[in-house]
């Protein structure tokens, strides 16, 4: 039984799909939404069942289409801070989750959706998706890491640019500008994501977590840095059993069977 109200969740193998369910609304974030998805982050952190996740929207329009109006109306500065601190940490809990994260986003990503999709590992659009950050019309700006992540995207100009004038912009130029990684007919959408998410689980899964990692946190730092961390890393997955099973699969011509070890 799901135990979740706003989430729908599906796990085929290893790969575990997480459906934001409230369409009536385009799945916009509210308060209780954030929190049930920083539940399920946090429960699947160390779920070794688990290789990947999808994150996806119920219907036809809408991927998370922003945050809830209705409790960003009635904010003040305190409650402000709060409801920020509360989709940071969510969004940094996926970025750092250890498993790959892909967004399969099927229509609008606004506001706290775009933001929690740029913090995902891999953007997937469906040619109806639609990005944007449209806070300044509101009186607000981004409140989930959006003036933090999409520069580190986009590039600072091009940010500038989407959320100073809080344009809403289509899946081939969201490609175009890096804002997402492929885009496929909406109904092709879902498999796409799911044959990507086979790949990956079908790699050595410490591997997998480390490479994320040294991405993850060798971008954010100087490049001596980041090549120490991934001298690290790579040293400790040369001492694994995958590295083996690996080279040994490599030079007898037969498919690796990786355990996890």
């Amino acid at each position: 039984m799901n135990e979740y109200k706003n989430l729908l969740v599906e796990q085929k193998d290893a790969v575990l799909i997480v459906t934001v369910n409230r369409e009536r609304v385009l799945n916009a974030l509210n308060k209780e939404t954030v929190a049930e998805l920083q539940k399920l982050f946090s429960y699947h952190w160390t779920d070794d069942a688990i290789k990947c996740v999808i994150i996806t929207g119920a219907g036809e329009k809408g991927f998370m289409a922003g945050a809830d109006i209705s409790e960003i109306a009635d904010l003040d500065m305190r409650g402000g801070n709060d409801l920020s601190a509360n989709g940071l940490y969510l969004a940094k809990t996926i970025q750092n989750f250890p498993k790959p994260v892909i967004a399969a986003v099927n229509g609008f990503a606004l506001g706290g959706g775009c933001e929690l999709a740029m913090a995902c590992d891999i953007r997937l659009a469906s040619e109806k998706a639609r990005f944007g950050q449209p806070e300044v019309n509101l009186g607000i700006i981004p409140g989930y890491g959006g003036t933090q992540r999409m520069p580190r995207l986009v590039g600072r100009g091009k940010a500038m640019q989407l959320i100073l004038t809080a344009a809403i912009i289509k899946a081939d130029e969201a490609y175009r500008v890096g804002l997402v990684d492929e885009v496929y007919p909406h109904e092709e959408l879902m498999d796409k994501a799911l044959e990507m998410a086979n790949v990956i689980c079908a790699k050595a899964p410490i591997a997998v977590t480390l490479a994320k990692e040294s991405i993850n946190r060798g971008i954010d730092g100087t490049l001596t840095a980041g090549c120490d961390l991934e001298r690290g890393n790579f040293a400790q997955t040369c001492g694994t059993g995958d590295k083996n099973e690996g080279c040994e699969a490599f030079l007898e011509k037969r498919p690796p069977k990786f355990t996890g070890a």
